[in-house]
């Protein structure tokens, strides 16, 4: 029998950003092993998932997965707090990460959790859909090149575009 499962648009119509008081944007959702965190967000942006003490620190160099597509959708398959922050410098100091608290499943699961960042620029009605789903085994994995990595390749394309050019 095919279980609830919730598509969370992270932000909201504000989507995955700087400054977003995502905090405000957990609070009263509940969240569940099955769920899928949906990140809308421009070029320039990364969504990383890491441990405590990265999310803590900022710190991307031991990123658990990393994606920069601009529509990243993460199926949250375990209980337990999930964190995650956009990997360019100085994004997740000016709010750019996300705390999750996934329950077991069901509707007894526990809520979500976020830092609060220094100053929201919206909030927004947005409801998440409810659609039944059944479980799918997904081996897909996002792409685990580091954020810095990708800059390096980027410089050095340029760089070469650059001195070829007459």
């Amino acid at each position: 029998m095919p279980s609830l499962a919730t598509d969370y648009t992270v932000g909201d119509s504000t989507g995955w950003t700087t400054n977003m008081d995502y905090s405000t944007w957990t609070s009263g959702k509940t969240f569940a092993v099955g769920d899928t965190l949906v990140f809308n967000y421009g070029g320039g942006h990364t969504v990383d998932e890491v441990s405590a003490s990265d999310y803590s620190s900022c710190a991307v160099g031991n990123s658990l997965t990393t994606d920069s597509s601009g529509a990243t959708s993460i199926t949250l398959k375990t209980p337990g707090t999930h964190y995650f922050i956009c990997g360019v410098p100085g994004h997740c100091g000016n709010g750019m990460k996300l705390a999750v608290t996934v329950g077991g499943g069901g509707a007894a699961a526990g809520g979500g959790t976020a830092t609060t960042p220094t100053t929201p620029t919206g909030t927004s009605t947005n409801t998440p859909t409810t659609t039944p789903r059944t479980t799918i085994n997904n081996n897909s994995s996002s792409s685990t090149i580091s954020p810095s990595i990708t800059m390096l390749l980027i410089t050095l394309v340029m760089a070469l575009f650059m001195f070829s050019l007459p």
